[in-house]
């Protein structure tokens, strides 16, 4: 259990000692521990060569980035119902374990002794249900609560030489039935087609996919080392939970590449952008929100796009807008293709694709990049005919969203 009121927690950066200390009073305040202008950053955006000490009337956006939310957030309260529940908490609660470099502890604890380890083979073999994954959720939920999203998933530690959870377990859900093969159809043609992900693998009975990190790299000399990640919405400084959920849908992909400009990256995570967006319109992927797209980094000066993640084809589900309202299809894209009041969130056509990545992302063929997405697709449902996994009627829906698609390439 946690104090009832937190009112200041250590910062830390990697495996690193403590950088600062963020503060909650009336406003939030993070302050560097040290003048030395060489130490790394908290965030991009918040150097310790502007200032030292920062201040917000919220929670600073890199760090709200994390909170866990959706269906995590809720089995954390169902856990810790007499718990509060405020983002310092959650924090708490996060520790050292968030995506990306940042860790967060209270003054002065001890550390939280980890869970044993859970090797992927383990995690593969399991057969879900959905108490088993409730078991694993409070096995690991000192470890794993560092991550955003609204599908049920938990970190896993898989190695006891690796300091964090290094994997990421999502699980089937009632409402978005074959979610696990869904994603793992989008990330099998995605990696077919060049485009970077993270490494994946399918669970034995189909229910449940296993990521490793892409925040974690290993060096030359076999240890860990974390990269600073920041998503879209926390680099625009926008904090998108709960309530403020929608906020993650407001924009177009053409502001996401001009402050990729800004951040100074090469032409090159231009490209990969564009890779990114075009594949998600070919997937008809309608979840490709501010928060699916990000950064990871070492420094201001060594800052890149961060691989394809959580992407899926949600044309094939259907929604309510409101509790007992008329069931919808997803038709729309997450955000605008381009900036504009009037431009609206249609799929593009091909020759408005063709245009974005010529015009809004330099790429000099935008045709023969979907030609390639195209090929990968239909790679991945050729492949998916014999696998066991893939319940054939759900590839025959995967099948004629992706059509759609297909059309793209000329």
């Amino acid at each position: 259990m946690l104090p009832e009121k937190i009112r200041a927690l250590t910062v830390s950066i990697g495996d690193a000692e403590e950088a600062g200390q963020l503060l909650r009073t009336s406003t939030y305040e993070f302050r560097y521990l040290s003048s030395d202008p060489d130490q790394a950053a908290v965030a991009l955006l918040m150097p310790p060569q502007s200032r030292l000490t920062w201040q917000d009337g919220d929670l600073f956006a890199p760090m709200d980035q994390n909170l866990p939310e959706g269906d995590l957030f809720m089995r954390i309260r169902e856990l810790f119902p007499k718990q509060p529940m405020t983002p310092m908490h959650l924090l708490a609660l996060v520790g050292r374990n968030g995506i990306g470099r940042l860790g967060y502890s209270l003054p002065g604890a001890s550390a939280v002794a980890a869970p044993r380890p859970l090797s992927r083979n383990e995690l593969l073999r399991t057969r879900y249900t959905p108490e088993v994954f409730d078991e694993l959720v409070a096995a690991y939920l000192s470890t794993g609560a560092g991550i955003a999203g609204m599908q049920p998933k938990i970190m896993v530690p898989d190695r006891p030489t690796v300091p964090v959870p290094s994997l990421i377990v999502k699980a089937a859900s009632p409402a978005y039935p074959d979610l696990a093969v869904n994603e793992y159809l989008c990330l099998s043609a995605a990696r077919h087609a060049g485009i970077e992900v993270p490494g994946f693998e399918l669970s034995d009975d189909g229910q449940m996919l296993v990521l490793d990190r892409f925040d974690l790299v290993s060096r030359d000399d076999g240890r860990i080392e974390r990269l600073g990640f920041e998503d879209i919405a926390a680099l625009a400084g926008l904090r998108v939970r709960d309530i403020l959920a929608d906020r993650k849908y407001q924009g177009s992909y053409q502001r996401i590449a001009e402050l990729l400009r800004q951040l100074h990256l090469g032409s090159d995570n231009l490209h990969r952008f564009f890779e990114q967006v075009a594949f998600s319109v070919m997937v008809r992927n309608g979840d490709a929100h501010l928060k699916n797209f990000g950064v990871l980094y070492r420094s201001s000066t060594e800052v890149w796009l961060a691989p394809m993640f959580d992407v899926v084809t949600t044309a094939i589900y259907k929604y309510a807008q409101y509790p007992g309202g008329p069931s919808l299809e997803d038709r729309t894209m997450a955000l605008k293709l381009f900036a504009g009041r009037h431009q609206g969130k249609a799929y593009p056509t091909s020759e408005e694709l063709d245009d974005f990545g010529r015009r809004v992302c330099g790429v000099a063929r935008p045709e023969r990049v979907l030609e390639r997405l195209a090929e990968a697709m239909r790679r991945t449902l050729d492949e998916a005919r014999g696998d066991d996994r893939v319940p054939p009627p759900f590839l025959a829906q995967m099948h004629e969203v992706w059509e759609q698609g297909l059309r793209y390439a000329r």
